[in-house]
């Protein structure tokens, strides 16, 4: 590991109260960003990349419950600037250690509060910070960014709600395609969630996300005039909520505050990042897991991560089996046999186990004996997790969590959250916090982006935030092309921490071929297109989506899939353009693993391998697209073969295809 080191170069300026603007700056070490703040009338900051501006002036400020606006005419007692470079470890990531490096400027403010910036080699950030002890509430918070040029947006759309109707739209799941337009294009009337990106020019994107979101309001954008502005916006407080929604598990918000956060103690409030660079550089970012709150679990010696063998998506469709398959016993332990026989780490009991819609986690499916079935699984090393729909969850989280972790089950899939206001942003920490006591592990779903948590709170695993295989169930491509979403995501939605894509369909069909099938769901795109999502996503917890029948009859895919880890110590984007393709190499001790994808269109790759630094001639095990895989997206070829290293990988990828190698 590389030494500590951590420079409090000085606190270099007491500056005068005047009325005159007050400007400083803050590069990255490389010198290749800059920020510039402007401290007039108005607090602003600007951006260079390269020496050239790629975000415009944009204010910054909060407006307190008082009428105190944190931002307007504020007076520097401080400006302290820090630089720190260090490497930290980083258990159940992309890699095993992270470095630290950027160069970071606070100005402290009369008034009790300061602005902290920092500036790394890929992307600046600014967050507030509170001195403040009496209690207050924040009214609204100005956070816009403000671009010089008409640039080219890549933004998700809120899916729900209704146009113009901003109140409606904070109810929903984080789930949409991207939608690819000019800035002054941008729909007035519909907000956009987090992470999305603005082509700045020259090969140079510029992606805007959120870090260390814990019990204050996640941050959407939109463009209210056309101009080349984002301006932010976020959910008022809740003050009542009542449940409902999806089987009445939802908590559904009946009254809103005036404000959207209330502050109790001295805090720091979300991050606020701006990631800089070309494709691969902003796919390969950990700025979200770098600006988040250290972890507060000591010991994590227990959090496992692994694979999870799931039956929802594939509707338990068993065959070759002489019970029913459902909700029941002999289903659940057919599911941990075939997980112990691939060295599969978990099983979920997903929507069912609990009786009713399950709004009461306490009382059971009848057709279901738990205690048999979490006796059964661990007697073959095999770990249960629990569904729990949100409302049930977060009315007994603490009887929920001692119950059934005295029961054995290692850990819950929390369901159907579908916000991100401060009561939902303080619940998941809290839910973490508890569900840590109890050693169990947390899988957020129908949740928001990460946002650091997983760093905070590492046995949350996994989030959804992500329009994943799932909804190929019931979704035709016209309405949704997954295969271009899936060359989309790793550039943006990852950028903000794991996802849970629910990736491993053994059904595979081309763009022709494809359609929505509930109880027998196939996936569109190649047999490798699926295999490769597994270095592609990242995942701590990762489902196989398919159905043990499946899977046994594809034995050759599943041992693939069943080798690769799920964490990893090093990861190297070596390839790829948004919305187009990407290649990801992965390293778990001595092994590389590496999948690639592309949208629909075949493509031709020579991929260096030198980043890799691989030693001298390897042995790779190689699954590409099969000669007719543009007719029959199960059709592939494995190969095992002797790599030179020194030499491109070369690969043909059909329409909707992929490639996944392991290099021993």
């Amino acid at each position: 590991m590389k030494p500590l080191q951590t420079y409090l170069l000085a606190a270099f300026a007491a500056v005068s109260f005047g009325s005159a603007a007050a400007d400083y700056k803050v590069e990255s070490p490389s010198g290749k960003i800059t920020a510039e703040i402007q401290n007039g009338p108005e607090l602003s900051w600007t951006v260079s990349y390269g020496g050239r501006e790629v975000l415009s002036r944009s204010p910054l400020s909060l407006t307190l419950g008082d009428g105190t606006v944190w931002g307007r005419d504020a007076r520097v007692s401080k400006a302290v600037k820090t630089s720190v470079n260090k490497v930290i470890d980083t258990p159940f990531c992309q890699s095993s250690t992270m470095d630290e490096n950027y160069n970071g400027l606070t100005l402290k403010m009369k008034g009790g509060w300061s602005v902290e910036f920092r500036a790394y080699d890929d992307g600046v950030a600014y967050r507030f910070i509170s001195d403040v002890r009496k209690p207050f509430e924040v009214v609204s918070e100005q956070a816009e960014f403000n671009f010089p040029s008409d640039f080219t947006a890549t933004v998700p759309y809120v899916r729900g709600g209704r146009e113009g109707d901003m109140e409606s739209q904070f109810f929903n799941s984080f789930e949409n395609q991207y939608t690819v337009t000019p800035l002054s294009g941008l729909n007035p009337r519909r907000l956009a969630f987090l992470p999305l990106a603005v082509d700045a020019g020259d090969g140079i994107n510029a992606a805007v996300t959120e870090s260390d979101l814990r019990d204050y309001p996640g941050l959407y954008l939109y463009n209210p005039d056309g101009t080349n502005s984002l301006k932010g916006m976020q959910a008022p407080y809740p003050a009542k909520t009542a449940d409902g929604g999806y089987n009445n598990i939802q908590g559904i918000v009946t009254e809103r505050a005036p404000y959207i956060a209330k502050v109790d103690a001295p805090r720091t409030f979300p991050w606020r990042v701006l990631v800089l660079g070309k494709d691969t550089e902003i796919a390969a970012t950990n700025l979200s897991y770098l600006l988040a709150e250290p972890s507060r679990i000591a010991d994590t010696s227990w959090i496992r991560p692994g694979k999870v063998a799931w039956e929802w998506w594939n509707d338990y469709n068993i065959t070759g089996v002489d019970f029913e398959a459902g909700h029941n016993t002999p289903t659940y332990k057919h599911y941990i046999d075939f997980a112990a026989d691939n060295g599969i780490e978990y099983v979920i009991l997903d929507d069912g186990w609990a009786a009713g819609k399950g709004e009461d986690l306490f009382i059971l499916n009848p057709e279901i004996d738990l205690e048999e079935i979490i006796s059964y699984a661990d007697g073959k090393g095999v770990g249960i997790i629990l569904w729990a729909g949100l409302r049930a969850f977060e009315r007994d989280l603490e009887k929920v969590c001692e119950h059934y972790s005295k029961m054995g089950v290692k850990g819950f899939k929390v369901d159907f959250e579908d916000r991100d206001d401060q009561l939902m942003t303080a619940f998941n920490h809290r839910a973490a916090e508890t569900a840590a006591r109890y050693k169990l592990v947390l899988d957020l779903h129908g949740a928001y982006k990460p946002a650091g948590i997983n760093r905070t709170w590492p046995n949350v695993l996994n989030m959804e935030g992500v329009n994943g295989l799932e909804n190929m169930k019931w979704t035709e491509l016209k309405d949704f092309d997954i295969i271009k979403y899936d060359v989309t995501i790793p550039y943006l939605r990852q950028i903000a921490g794991p996802v849970d894509y629910t990736q491993g369909a053994m059904v595979n069909a081309t763009r022709k071929n494809f359609r929505p099938v509930n109880c027998q769901p196939m996936a569109p795109g190649t047999r490798c297109h699926q295999l490769a999502l597994y270095m592609v996503l990242y995942s701590p917890l990762n489902m196989l989506c398919d159905s043990p029948t499946n899977y046994r009859r594809e034995q050759e895919c599943t041992d693939f899939i069943a080798d690769v880890p799920t964490v990893w110590d090093e990861t190297v984007v070596l390839d790829g353009k948004m919305g187009e393709y990407i290649v990801t190499a992965r390293r778990k001790g001595n092994d590389w693993w590496i999948g690639g994808v592309t949208d629909w269109t075949p493509r031709e790759l020579s991929i260096d391998l030198s980043p890799l630094k691989i030693n001298g001639a390897a042995e790779m095990t190689l699954f590409t697209d099969g000669a007719n895989s543009h007719r029959n997206g199960n059709d592939y070829r494995r190969q095992e073969m002797t790599l030179d290293p020194s030499k491109p990988l070369k690969v043909k990828l059909a329409p909707g295809g992929g490639f996944a190698a392991h290099i021993k």
